[in-house]
Parts: C-alpha cells; structure tokens; sequence
C-alpha cells in the first residue's frame, strides 16, 4: 500500500518584514482547504506545519476541521524569510530569492541554497513514509518556494514540463496560496499525483492564483 502527502503552501500572507501571519483571505483560504480536506473519503493521520506563522496558522485550520493533530518540523520552512536579515530591505530579499533560485547550489549567508531545502523537505517525506501507518493521508502546511525546490531537486525537467511547460524557467510563480500538491510514496518511490491545485478554492467561489 501507499502513503500519500498533500503539500499545501499557505494561505495569503501579510506583505511585511518577519514572521507574519495570514490576512483575512488568507484564513478564509485555509478554511476552505479545510473543509476540503474535512469532507474527502479518507481521514487525514497527521498535519506537520513549518513554524513559520503562515503556514502554522493554515495548518491549524485544517486541524480544527478534520480533527487531526497538528505538530511542526523545521523541515518544512522556506530556504529563506524575509526578516531573517533585519538588515535586508525587500529588494535585497527578491535579489537574493532569485540568486539561489537561479544556482540551487548557492547558500545565502542566511537560510538555505535551493538544493539543502529541497533536500531537507525530502528528508522529511522519506521519515514520515517510514515511520507512519502504511496507507495513512498527511498533509504537510508549508511554503511555496520549498515546494517547488523540492520537486526539483526530485524530479526530472521532463516530469516537472508536464505539468508546465517551462517549469524551472517560471517555478517561482506556479505555486499559489492554499494550493494543494499530491504526492503518493509506495515502495521507496514517489509520484507526483498532481501539482498546485486549486480546485478547492474555485468551487468556493474563489479563483485567487
């Protein structure tokens, strides 16, 4: 049997320095992925959040309505936060984002270089996989970029073009809030099952991407 993770990025966040919270469409983003996740035929075993606020908070959401425990794991944070440096301005920041982006083997002199956080985020997957009840359902509340490091850290260009055809080109654009990527590990392997879907949120009446 397999395990299946579903890599949620989090809802909108505020736009400010540090370790910042959701706004008011971004809770009401998380609820609606909550509930989502509170109606499927499967339970949800287990929800791992990053510390960051952001992710914590979608991630607690998504536990009020499926009655699951949510714990953290550093794992799970984005290779760098704007507030990291409280000497960066929001320039510095994108200019730095893009650098390691663009050179996954770059480590910034805060965080981590693309590649150390795909890496850890796999590390992650591999525990959990082996560790939890075969055929268990996970959800793991975390950010956009270490998302898509992960999956390219993972998967072959080839793979990642079918689900955009340029997909390490524009991947820090192809990941939007509350999307949700399924992943399912069977015997030592990983699929990616779908990638940052928002059909939860469409049908509530918002198509925010």
């Amino acid at each position: 049997m397999s395990t299946t993770f579903y890599l949620v990025r989090h809802g909108i966040k505020k736009r400010d320095f540090g370790d910042v919270s959701l706004t008011t469409e971004g809770r009401q983003q998380a609820e609606w992925t909550a509930q989502y996740f509170a109606s499927a035929p499967y339970k949800i075993h287990r929800i791992v959040a990053s510390p960051l606020r952001r992710a914590k908070e979608t991630a607690q959401a998504i536990g009020a309505l499926t009655g699951s425990d949510v714990s953290e794991d550093i794992r799970l944070r984005e290779r760098v936060n704007w507030g990291d440096d409280p000497e960066q301005t929001f320039e510095q920041f994108v200019a730095l984002w893009d650098r390691c982006t663009a050179d996954p083997e770059f480590v910034p002199h805060v965080g981590d270089s693309a590649k150390q956080a795909g890496k850890r985020l796999a590390s992650l997957l591999t525990e959990l996989a082996e560790h939890e009840p075969v055929g268990s359902h996970m959800v793991l509340a975390t950010h956009g970029g270490l998302i898509t490091d992960f999956l390219v850290q993972t998967f072959s260009e080839q793979e990642l073009n079918r689900w955009h055809p340029d997909f390490l080109a524009v991947q820090n654009r192809l990941v939007p809030e509350c999307s949700i990527t399924k992943l399912i590990a069977e015997s030592g392997q990983l699929r990616l099952e779908s990638f940052a879907s928002t059909t939860h949120l469409n049908l509530s009446g918002n198509a925010e991407n």
